[in-house]
């Protein structure tokens, strides 16, 4: 498996602390590992984002990066405050 970027994660991860951007690294490296690790809490979104494939992650308990997998790649969307990141 990849990663691929979307512009908006992208965007996103610049506005991040450099202390959540590197938990966020640590997490995309067990996502790679396992996506069933007990520290990503990996769950597909409700709604019609669950309906469309997105599934969101932990990096924190804060902080969420939501994605999608296409083929052998996890399609990164969106990543920030759990309590802001409504769309994916």
């Amino acid at each position: 498996m990849e990663f691929f970027r979307s512009g908006s994660f992208r965007r996103d991860f610049k506005q991040l602390t450099q202390e959540i951007q590197d938990r966020a690294e640590k997490q995309f490296e067990l996502l790679l590992q396992n996506p069933r690790h007990p520290s990503l809490r990996t769950k597909k979104m409700k709604g019609k984002w669950g309906k469309m494939g997105v599934y969101e992650a932990r990096v924190t308990e804060g902080y969420r990066f939501t994605f999608q997998i296409k083929g052998d790649t996890y399609f990164l969307r969106r990543i920030g405050p759990h309590d802001i990141l409504l769309h994916p």
